[in-house]
């Protein structure tokens, strides 16, 4: 499980009383800051359905209702009798610097947890896992790597699976070449259009892609993977442990209770707006495991 990040959890832990104290408070410029405004900045995505996106201006999704869980239990362990939050839309290519500047104190996205971005920023315990594979038009049969071969593919630019596909191309010597996009939804569309033969990307926001689209069988989702399953966390400043910790204390109680299997089956196994229509994505064992346990899962 060589994706699995060491988390700090300092000297809080969730079986702690629920309350910050007020030397933590003060060692944290992120719940300072919090407790004195009496506001959050979420970071958020407008178009990564079921995670994180806006239906009729109103920003919702998977990794939304997640934060919205923890930014409850931080209005009580900060004593605030409210917490506003300001919702700020970030993208795959400015989100890890509206986190470093401050504009955003916690991302509620799609954000691959991966050794390499553990140097720009903190994440918080897994919320999801998936893997990168891609998606192509269903009348061109493509299902393996090596139908890419030869081919135009195109990935978004400021997204872990652009390296992937370029290091697939060079090991494999596929002589793919490499598109890029400003955003999923322009990459998709290029293969809608015929101007790419293929988008690769997180499997699970391919399948939200397809599930939107106009003609869902217009579509087929390779079976062959890219990588390895790997876990989406909600991203934090790189310097504030307290706050990252008080954000995993609150994240593992409501994975300890039955609001976390709730959650899942809304945004995975129910009709998803705005149109209504079900990913059918079940609970994985992997997935339960770490709502289980997850402290327990560090890098090896």
């Amino acid at each position: 499980m060589r994706w699995l990040a060491v988390l700090v959890v300092g000297t809080l832990s969730w079986q702690s009383a629920a309350a910050a104290s007020s030397e933590q408070i003060a060692s944290s410029p992120t719940l300072s800051r919090i407790a004195s405004t009496g506001e959050i900045n979420i970071g958020h995505r407008i178009s990564e359905v079921p995670f994180s996106y806006e239906v009729d201006g109103q920003t919702t999704g998977y990794a939304i209702d997640l934060c919205l869980q923890v930014i409850e239990g931080l209005q009580e362990a900060l004593d605030l009798t409210d917490i506003r939050v300001n919702y700020v839309p970030v993208t795959p290519a400015n989100r890890f610097i509206f986190i470093r500047n401050g504009e955003v104190d916690i991302e509620c996205g799609v954000t691959t947890n991966t050794p390499e971005r553990r140097r720009q920023a903190a994440f918080s315990y897994p919320n999801f896992l998936t893997a990168t594979r891609y998606v192509s038009l269903a009348e061109q049969q493509m299902d393996s790597v090596q139908d890419l071969a030869g081919r135009s593919v195109v990935s978004t630019t400021g997204t872990i699976n652009i390296g992937q596909l370029n290091e697939l191309n060079r090991t494999e010597g596929l002589n793919i070449s490499v598109m890029l996009s400003r955003n999923h939804e322009e990459a998709f569309a290029m293969v809608a259009s015929g101007q790419a033969s293929a988008f690769v990307m997180d499997e699970i926001l391919l399948a939200g892609l397809v599930s939107s689209a106009t003609d869902p069988d217009a579509f087929h989702i390779s079976q062959a993977a890219l990588s390895s399953a790997e876990p989406y966390g909600l991203m934090m400043p790189p310097d504030d442990p307290v706050f990252v910790a008080l954000v995993n204390q609150q994240l593992s109680k409501f994975y300890h209770s039955e609001g976390i299997q709730a959650l899942y089956d809304k945004w995975f196994l129910q009709p998803v707006p705005p149109d209504n229509r079900v990913l059918n994505l079940p609970l994985t064992p992997e997935l339960a495991a770490i709502f289980a346990n997850p402290d327990q899962y560090l890098e090896q």
